[in-house]
């Protein structure tokens, strides 16, 4: 017993000195604890989570390739001229806009270049630019888990397809749940806070000539290649749900007396790469842009970290299977938002919703959680708001000008918490009567 309380520090030490180092910084840290496991503890490695590997890189593959074509561009000048139509309901829209946007893109990218927009918006509208910023950050982590092109989707559906789970199922009951998510969220800050007027250090800066009116950025025309990036990149999302819907039309082999199908996992990463090709020939992208991207980047960071922590883990949890099911297998069973908390909380310490999933969601299915309890609990793993340290908490603080999107004295009682756990809570509540009618 000494030696699983020892290896369980590694583990938890590995995880928060990766998480401080923050980046790839996760999956080295990771990577460093499972040699620990092996020379130290003797621990076989487990295999390597490769299914949701390739699918993570085949995905940051597209949309890098959709932002080095424009495509990403295009779909933020949209996402702007629908947020200044509506600008005193900013605080309602501005959410729902990220979370729409995010599930299309399949990353957060998108929706921080929201943020600037939203704060100017809110700005020129006299409405607390805290209120629709805390709520769009939070809109655009549950449109990750909305998303059938996000990292944590491929990683959720590479681990529950074996348990007969399709990317549909995943869809509709994370889609309509995220979206009363974002109201809910919306809904608990659009009150929140001084108004503009009243607020001594929005007053202190205008004052000071801190904040001065905006200028607006002159609308570039959209090339045609970015359009063209856009409805491919639209078409493979529809043929990614179209192909995890129904299997029976994927193409099938006989293999000794066995029909073997072509899997889910494998049709995602071939219609990623295959029209990531189509995208570069129809819009003329040179490569070297693609590697380039900001998201190309943020993904292989993503890649790292779900690559080092989730093999650290998965070996950890493997070795220690039969225990941990003695321990928390009828407790789970008779509560399992139980094991929501425990995704809220890697999920915090890990700052990534895949990590998260490819983390825990093995585990939960060893302590024979129903797979359709698992998805509505998919939400709890947008925890990542919890300590306010990761790049798009901070943007979207530095983008207020105002000041009133902020951390707090107590660090914890920052500007993205209420709305943050509002929503979980709600995503998950949701997620468990959606998750009723839909398996």
């Amino acid at each position: 017993m000494v030696s699983f309380w020892l290896q369980l520090a590694i583990v938890l030490a590995c995880i928060v000195i990766g998480a401080r180092i923050s980046g790839v910084g996760i999956g080295i840290a990771g990577g460093f604890g499972l040699a620990c496991l092996t020379f130290l503890f003797h621990l076989k490695p487990s295999s390597p989570p490769i299914n949701v590997l390739l699918i993570i890189a085949a995905l940051v593959t597209i949309v890098s390739t959709l932002q080095a074509a424009g495509g990403l561009d295009y779909l933020v000048s949209i996402a702007e001229r629908l947020l200044r139509r509506n600008p005193n309901r900013i605080t309602i829209i501005g959410p729902l806009v990220a979370y729409l946007f995010t599930i299309l893109a399949g990353t957060a990218y998108v929706s921080l270049s929201l943020y600037p927009v939203i704060a100017e918006v809110a700005l020129e509208a006299k409405v607390r630019p805290e209120r629709p910023i805390s709520a769009a950050l939070i809109a655009a982590k549950f449109g990750i888990t909305s998303s059938p092109m996000s990292a944590a989707t491929a990683a959720m559906l590479a681990i529950l397809a074996p348990s007969g789970v399709s990317i549909t199922q995943i869809l509709l009951v994370c889609i309509p749940s995220g979206i009363i998510a974002t109201l809910a969220a919306s809904f608990v800050v659009y009150k929140r806070g001084l108004e503009l007027a009243d607020d001594p250090e929005f007053q202190r800066r205008i004052a000071s000539g801190e904040i001065e009116s905006a200028v607006r950025k002159e609308k570039s025309e959209v090339s045609r290649s970015a359009k063209i990036s856009v409805w491919l990149f639209s078409i493979a999302i529809l043929l990614v749900v179209i192909f995890g819907s129904f299997s029976s039309l994927l193409p099938t082999w006989q293999v000794g007396e066995k029909i073997v199908r072509l899997s889910v996992p494998h049709t995602i990463e071939m219609l990623m790469l295959g029209t990531s090709l189509l995208i570069v020939l129809a819009c003329r992208v040179k490569s070297s842009k693609i590697a380039t991207a900001s998201t190309f980047r943020a993904g292989m960071v993503g890649f790292m970290a779900i690559f080092g922590v989730a093999w650290m883990t998965d070996t950890f949890f493997i070795q220690h299977k039969s225990l941990f099911i003695e321990t928390f297998a009828d407790v789970v069973k008779a509560y399992p938002w139980l094991f929501a908390v425990a995704l809220f909380m890697m999920a915090a310490m890990l700052f990534s919703q895949g990590a998260a999933v490819v983390a825990l969601m093995p585990l939960g299915l060893s302590l024979d959680i129903p797979a359709p309890y698992l998805v509505a609990m998919f939400a709890a793993v947008n925890g990542t708001f919890f300590f306010p340290a990761t790049g798009t908490t901070v943007g979207a603080m530095s983008f207020d000008r105002t000041g009133t999107t902020k951390i707090g004295k107590y660090v914890l009682n920052h500007s993205f918490m209420l709305p943050g756990l509002a929503a979980t809570v709600t995503a998950i509540a949701m997620g468990f009567v959606l998750s009723y009618f839909v398996f």
